[in-house]
């Protein structure tokens, strides 16, 4: 599965990601891969929750 991620970094430096098919799976960093390799375990989290409870998980 593929995630489409968005990215921005602040204005403090910091970076966010965010997975945009999961509302609200967002993650900061200190460096661009950090955000990504955080929201991307996040988004991991919440296909195995949706899953292990019977909901559906965008493509």
């Amino acid at each position: 599965m593929n995630f489409i991620i968005e990215l921005e970094q602040e204005n403090d430096g910091r970076w966010i990601a965010e997975v945009i098919a999961f509302s609200g799976v967002l993650a900061y960093g200190q460096t661009r891969e950090e955000a990504i390799a955080k929201v991307q375990a996040l988004a991991l989290r919440v296909i195995a929750d949706r899953l292990e409870y019977g909901e559906t998980v965008p493509n």
